[in-house]
């Protein structure tokens, strides 16, 4: 039902007025992009300012009938409006147009139907559209709504509406049920990196600011990567291996919006909590965007909704390669911990910056130590080498190989643990090295602050 789309676009008007009495306003370019993301062809875009929505049709009578002809000339098959409309506005607008009317929540609902590609994404949308629809019913069974009564006509007691209610009440049950076995299984498989000390890392970001091409350039992935918005609905995880450290989980994740549905984020609370529980987030921001400081603070808005406004984060400034004069560089703050970093996931440039950026923000327990390996123990070297620990090595007259060694303090203790190994000098007393990582210039916040 939800997930059954055309394939060609529909004629569409786009409606979009700016209302006196509301403090945040949409983007009418954003509004656009959302139309053709869903597959909309527009024809028309009708705009214009009102001090408040009118209760019946949510614009006045003027603009109503300027919306009618542009209908009836252009042949157009939907009206889509970027603003919350009320059950009753649309049921009064489709009834006088003599089309069907979109709403803005309406709308980013069809973009995530088409969208939904696992099991889990699916009922996620499912679940948002069908409390989104159960404000909605009255205007498809206005015709069935008195309960049948004679001889032989007596039925189950409710009126075609109230069963069509029950249903959708029976329905979110059963979803709720389904995406808690998710919710089960992810908390399960966070246990389980937790227990192997497997720090997480969640892309966030306005959408269309380029996680999913970033993703792939981290993790060598082929997750879809579109410019246009909500091209990721569904979750994803990949393993990668940072220098220094060792293993590590990327999540890609939902792009936010500005308004976006209350009842998208409550759906997608399953998938959203892998970002609350990640270890570091990567605040992903299209550097191309002019609007970027706004968009910035509507991904904090919603990232304060779902309770990870708490987490660590770091700021990747996106596509550097559509601004001019754009550099990789690398800002830290006052205590000398990265911050922000400018690269480009389409080219690849800066992504050396972003992962020293991540192993040092990562990096809270990691030692530098000396390790003294005999021959028999080539699988241990092997593996050191492979998770990419080794900093340095020496050959002593005996053969034995004197491995520097960079890595996280608890795998130390566990190779310890089950090793015989012989510990040798600590690196920095051997060579007047400190036990930091090596530092990356710092662009100090004044030159960066018209970037």
């Amino acid at each position: 039902m939800f997930f059954d789309r055309p394939d060609s676009g529909e004629k569409t008007i786009l409606v979009h007025l700016v209302i006196d009495s509301e403090e945040e306003r949409d983007d009418p370019t954003e509004f656009e992009e959302l139309a053709r993301s869903a597959g909309a062809s527009p024809v028309a875009y009708i705009g214009g300012t009102r001090r408040q929505p009118a209760p019946n049709h949510f614009v006045g009578g003027g603009k109503l009938e300027e919306i009618a002809a542009c209908v009836r000339a252009t042949g157009a098959e939907l009206v889509l409006f970027n603003h919350a409309l009320s059950p009753s506005q649309e049921r009064n607008l489709e009834k006088h147009l003599k089309c069907r009317v979109l709403d803005r929540t309406g709308l980013i609902l069809d973009i995530f139907a088409q969208r939904a590609r696992s099991h889990e994404g699916k009922l996620q949308v499912e679940l948002a559209q069908l409390k989104h629809l159960s404000t909605r019913l009255k205007r498809g069974w206005t015709h069935l709504d008195r309960q049948k009564g004679g001889i032989g006509l007596k039925g189950a007691g409710e009126t075609q509406l109230e069963l069509d209610q029950r249903m959708i009440r029976q329905r979110i049950k059963a979803i709720h049920k389904g995406l808690d076995r998710v919710r089960g299984q992810r908390e399960q498989g966070r246990r389980s990196r937790q227990r192997a000390e497997v720090p997480t890392m969640s892309l966030v970001g306005y959408t269309n600011a380029g996680k999913s091409t970033l993703f792939n350039a981290l993790t060598d992935a082929q997750t879809y990567a579109a410019d246009q918005l909500f091209a990721t609905l569904d979750s994803t995880l990949r393993r990668i291996k940072l220098p220094n450290l060792g293993p590590a989980i990327v999540a890609d994740t939902v792009g936010f919006i500005s308004h976006l549905p209350h009842g998208l984020v409550e759906a997608f609370r399953a998938t959203l909590e892998e970002t609350a529980s990640a270890t570091l987030l990567l605040h992903v921001i299209d550097g191309a965007n002019e609007a970027q400081d706004e968009l910035r603070m509507e991904v904090e808005s919603v990232l304060k909704e779902i309770d990870a406004d708490q987490v660590p984060r770091l700021e990747v400034i996106n596509k550097i390669d559509s601004v001019p004069d754009g550099e990789p560089r690398l800002l830290r703050n006052e205590a000398g911990l990265p911050v922000r970093v400018w690269v480009s996931a389409k080219t690849g440039v800066g992504l050396d910056l972003l992962l020293t950026a991540m192993t040092e923000l990562l990096s809270g327990g990691l030692v530098s130590q000396t390790v003294i390996l005999q021959a028999k123990q080539a699988k241990l070297r092997s593996h050191l080498y492979q998770s990419k620990f080794v900093t340095g090595e020496q050959t002593d007259e005996t053969g034995a190989s004197i491995l520097d060694l960079r890595l996280p303090k608890a795998e130390l203790y566990r190779i310890l643990a089950q090793e015989d190994l012989q510990l040798g000098e600590p690196k920095s007393s051997r060579s007047g090295q400190s036990d930091s990582l090596p530092q990356v210039q710092a662009v100090s916040a004044g030159s960066v602050s018209g970037s």
